[in-house]
């Protein structure tokens, strides 16, 4: 849709659906998703894209997926408000990403068995799942994987597979990339033409099936476990939750060592470890920018605008309650031969109050970030830097994870001030943004382009730029004085040869007066 037609047709949803639904069916609906729909366009326009933007489907969607979500009282699931057992039992969980960067979404079969008088508690599970990842990734689409390895007719559950379908046809629109089926027995291919029947004519293209030699086309070895020939050495277990960990990432200056709750000492020292094995070359370089990081804030500046002139500059914004964020939703970095190495993260604070704000990253091998973790006061912008390091490549996989909150006015926003902070404050107050990559193929001939860094040459500080420059004059000069000397003594050594020449004439000249 463009700009205006979407706007438009947005505000034409909103408008029905409180003339025509919201009169007669607003005791069906939980009022929180009601005043969400009056703010939030991205949801409105998920339904739109996947009712092909006819209205009366559209509106006829929201309906049902609001009735449902009241029946199953979505907006209060909570890991307490479920039994721990299905927490437990290992058959749903989100971990790893496909080849596209859709996090997966798994349901291991083997794990599930049909008993009707569990169903509705399985079925709360699954909405339970969906909405922490919809609450958390804004939307962005999942890949479902039924993994079916060792199951038979036991473990056919069609009514919660039917469920399952219908969570992404209808109460969670647009966030079905695609369904992966690993290995399903030649016993249940019944079964599955009834499930083809369910998904309609715009789903059914969205369905996989593999078995171990196929399944690497749409996930990559890295979030595949053994038995399905990758090398993932996950394993499920609660608690805690499962889900990917977001680590704190390399600053440019080392690691960070002053982290929340969820960092023991021992990983800690781990990370230092991990430092100690760093080039030569880069602890070198690690000692500049930790010196260059003690100046002021004004010259910091300064400093990040030099070393960013080549990062991609962000193009989205994503509009928060603490801070707006750009890029909204992707880092853009390019391929390992011929990429680009950084990328800009710009946070603007946007309450009246300093906001603390830390990145994290599920490769916090690849990727340096400054600052990592730091505090951006009222009404001010700060630009971070995320940059690979090493001879490490961007992936489709890799995440980021900005999470921030507010300070009080008498708060301190020093290092141990930050690191107490983050240890206190309520889960509930801490605004999250998830950010992916994009790795960018050029599909032009290769050319002689120099870059920093190109050479693996150390980053340039001004004053390095200035010591290069004033002896690069010196040179100059002493050549320019080289020349002057030369030009000075060919001069010379003309005067003496015509000087001679003279001579010579006479000396002729006076032998030849003698003879005569």
């Amino acid at each position: 849709m463009a700009g205006q037609d979407k706007a438009a047709l947005i505000s034409e949803a909103r408008r029905r659906f409180e003339t025509e639904y919201l009169p007669d069916k607003s005791d069906k609906y939980d009022s929180r998703d009601v005043e969400r729909l009056q703010q939030d366009d991205n949801w409105i326009e998920n339904y739109l894209i996947w009712r092909h933007d006819v209205m009366d489907d559209t509106l006829k969607m929201i309906d049902e997926s609001f009735q449902w979500r009241k029946e199953y009282m979505v907006n209060d699931l909570s890991e307490s408000a479920l039994p721990k057992w299905l927490f437990e039992n290992g058959a749903l969980y989100l971990h790893g990403y496909d080849k596209e960067g859709y996090k997966l979404f798994w349901f291991r079969v083997k794990f599930h068995t049909k008993d009707p008088k569990l169903q509705f508690e399985k079925k709360k599970f699954v909405a339970f799942w969906l909405e922490h990842y919809a609450r958390r990734d804004h939307g962005k689409p999942l890949t479902v994987v039924f993994d079916m390895a060792e199951t038979g007719l036991s473990h056919i559950d069609l009514d919660f597979i039917r469920f399952i379908i219908n969570c992404f046809k209808v109460y969670y629109p647009n966030y079905l990339s695609k369904i992966v089926i690993f290995e399903m027995p030649w016993i249940m291919n019944a079964a599955f033409k009834i499930v083809k029947g369910w998904l309609g004519p715009d789903a059914i293209s969205m369905l996989k099936f593999t078995n171990k030699n196929e399944v690497q086309e749409y996930i990559s070895v890295e979030y595949l476990p053994a038995y399905m020939g990758g090398i993932d050495t996950f394993k499920y277990s609660y608690p805690p939750l499962v889900d990917d960990d977001f680590q704190t990432p390399l600053c440019e200056n080392g690691p960070i060592t002053t982290e929340d709750e969820t960092e023991s000492k021992e990983e800690m020292e781990a990370d230092s470890k991990e430092a100690g094995e760093f080039s030569e070359e880069q602890i070198l370089n690690a000692k500049k920018v930790c010196s260059v990081e003690q100046i002021s804030k004004p010259e910091e500046n300064d400093k990040t605008d030099s070393k960013t002139k080549n990062a991609k500059k962000a193009l989205t914004i994503f509009k928060g309650p603490l801070l707006h964020i750009s890029p909204a939703e992707e880092l853009f970095f390019g391929s390992k031969e011929i990429g680009e190495k950084k990328c800009l993260i710009v946070l603007t604070n946007v309450t009246k109050n300093v906001v603390a704000f830390k990145v994290r990253t599920t490769a916090p091998d690849k990727y340096r970030v400054k600052p990592s973790n730091s505090s951006c006061e009222p009404g001010t912008s700060i630009d971070i830097v995320v940059s690979l390091h090493g001879g490490f490549a961007a992936s489709l996989q890799d995440r980021f994870l900005i999470m921030a909150a507010e300070m009080d006015q008498a708060s301190a926003a020093g290092v141990p001030e930050l690191a107490q902070f983050w240890k206190e404050v309520p889960r509930n107050k801490v605004m999250e943004l998830r950010l992916r990559c994009h790795v960018v193929e050029s599909s032009k001939p290769s050319t002689l382009t120099l870059k920093e860094n190109s050479f693996n040459i150390p980053t340039k500080t001004n004053e390095d730029l200035h010591l290069q420059l004033t002896q690069l004059l010196q040179v100059n000069r002493r050549l320019q004085e080289q020349i002057d000397c030369c030009v000075w003594f060919q001069q010379l050594i003309v005067v003496l040869a015509l000087f001679l020449v003279a001579i010579a004439a006479f000396c002729f000249y006076v032998l030849y007066t003698q003879r005569c």
